[in-house]
């Protein structure tokens, strides 16, 4: 009966994916992420084959085998925190189940085994089998090899079943992965400083496995643990109270008096402000703004990096134009849960893009502002940091606004915030190119050819041409979104 249940399963998945309206909008992302997924796949399959021989070249006195050992543990913390940010539970339209004779074990089970599947728990063995095999061509003992490989085997899924544990414990936190974040920054920091030596520790309990296969029980028993516990924080949810209750919220009062010297822009701003404020997706652009503010702190220090100027030019950008780029990117799908109301409501368009250009320009004066301390490691750096935010204002804002008159994909604000990537769609990977790519280029090519003065003033020139033209410029993107309004509301309406 089972397997019956679960091909019945898996054929009204397959159903539901083919006949999305999303399917064939989005088959170049799927295609372009299989191209991804291939060559993840040839990168791990040639560290399999040439860890060994490498490590035995660079560590001709030490034994292949423990070093990989001795760094399982940062594999293990890597893995955990790519896998929260990028794996999700793999959940299927359960909504119509839940009216119809099938027991929710079943549903349960069907989707928490699903997730063996995810190319997550793939891609480690294109690594972990060349380097067992190539073990036991080296004489190694047969048994030993596919021991290790066992525990490896069993580490990925243990891996897999705790990411969905704490991502149950971290759902109802705002800035969810901050607590991930500090935890795993503060055991990677232990182990370094070897205050606790968490790799030692690890790699003598892999030795241990290794040495007496039946410590594998132990490692399967915890396995199953994390399965049961995922099964009944996952069953409690499954009703149809949970599924189709609504989450009150109590919003806090704030009527942003300032912006109404803005004019007619204000209640825009006002609605943006509030949105960003209120929402757990937006609300991670306030935290995402002061990384990209410290950003230079990773590169400006290092003595490396003092004679790479071009570097200036992409950290200046980043660092000054952060929310423009992470909020700018989803206009107008920040408002797709309300668009077509918005839309019939009696107001000039060009207004409403206004104010978020005028929202993105403040935030990259404030953020240059906050930056001016970066003078401690140079005047240029402050001169390229003054010039990139001439640029952000007078020609990035254009750029990220008039892509967004192809954003599609809905966004659902009250989702997680870390690093969700609902909404994203071939736009928000190649806008990268023209805001980021583009300017460095340009900027370390003219001070290659010419000097370093000639080509802040070139940034510095293009930013207020830019502000010249702004009225024209946003004329021609108004009419952009104008022409794609229709087909912006009927996306809208589609759930991603």
């Amino acid at each position: 009966m089972k397997p019956i249940m679960t091909s019945h399963f898996l054929r009204l998945e397959w159903k539901q994916y083919f006949r999305s309206p999303y399917w064939q909008k989005s088959i170049g992302i799927k295609i372009l992420m299989g191209f991804f997924a291939l060559y993840f796949i040839a990168v791990f399959t040639l560290m399999g084959i040439g860890l060994y021989p490498g490590l035995k070249k660079l560590f001709p006195d030490q034994d292949p085998l423990t070093i990989v050992n001795q760094f399982i543990f940062y594999w293990v913390l890597g893995d955990l925190m790519m896998r929260f940010f990028l794996q999700k539970l793999p959940i299927m339209s359960v909504k119509p189940l839940l009216v119809l004779p099938v027991k929710r074990n079943k549903i349960v089970n069907y989707v928490l085994t699903k997730s063996v599947v995810s190319f997550f728990n793939f891609l480690p063995l294109f690594a972990v089998v060349p380097f067992g095999v190539t073990l036991i061509v080296k004489g190694y003992d047969a048994s030993m090899a596919w021991t290790w490989m066992g525990v490896l085997f069993l580490f990925t899924h243990i891996v897999n079943q705790l990411n969905f544990t704490i991502d149950h414990l971290l759902s109802k936190t705002e800035m969810s992965f901050l607590p991930l974040m500090g935890t795993v920054g503060a055991l990677a920091a232990l182990n370094h400083y070897e205050i606790i030596s968490f790799s030692g520790l690890l790699a003598g309990a892999i030795d241990a496995i290794i040495n007496n296969p039946l410590y594998l029980l132990v490692l399967v028993l915890l396995l199953v643990v994390l399965y049961m516990n995922n099964f009944k924080n996952l069953k409690e949810k499954l009703f149809i109270d949970s599924a189709v209750k609504e989450k009150t919220v109590v919003a806090k009062s704030s009527d942003y008096a300032w912006t109404r010297r803005f004019g007619d822009l204000a209640p825009f701003m006002q609605l943006d402000l509030k949105l960003i404020m209120r929402n757990k997706r937006t609300k991670s652009t306030l935290f995402i703004m002061v990384i990209g503010l410290l950003y230079g702190l990773f590169f400006y220090p290092q003595p490396m990096y003092a004679d790479k100027e071009f570097l200036f030019a992409f950290i200046g950008i980043f660092s000054t134009g952060i929310f423009l780029i992470n909020f700018g990117q989803f206009i107008p799908a920040w408002d797709s849960n309300y668009y077509k109301m918005l839309m019939s409501q009696n107001f000039k368009y060009e207004r409403y893009l206004e104010s978020k250009f005028v929202l993105m320009s403040i935030s990259v004066v404030i953020l240059f502002v906050l930056g001016i301390p970066y003078v401690y490691f140079g005047w240029k750096i402050l001169l390229v940091h003054f010039a990139a935010m001439i640029y952000n204002i007078g020609v990035n804002s254009h750029v990220i606004m008039y892509g967004g008159s192809f954003n599609r994909k809905k966004i659902n604000l009250d989702q997680k915030a870390a690093f969700n990537y609902q909404g994203t769609g071939a736009v928000q990977w190649l806008i990268g190119i023209p805001l980021m790519v583009i300017p460095m280029g340009m900027f370390g090519l003219i001070n290659w050819l010419v000097n370093f003065e000639v080509a802040v003033t070139v940034l510095i020139s293009l930013g207020f041409l830019g502000v010249a033209f702004h009225q024209k410029i946003m004329k021609a993107i108004t009419s952009k979104y104008l022409a794609s309004k229709y087909k912006m509301i009927q996306a809208f309406d589609q759930e991603n």
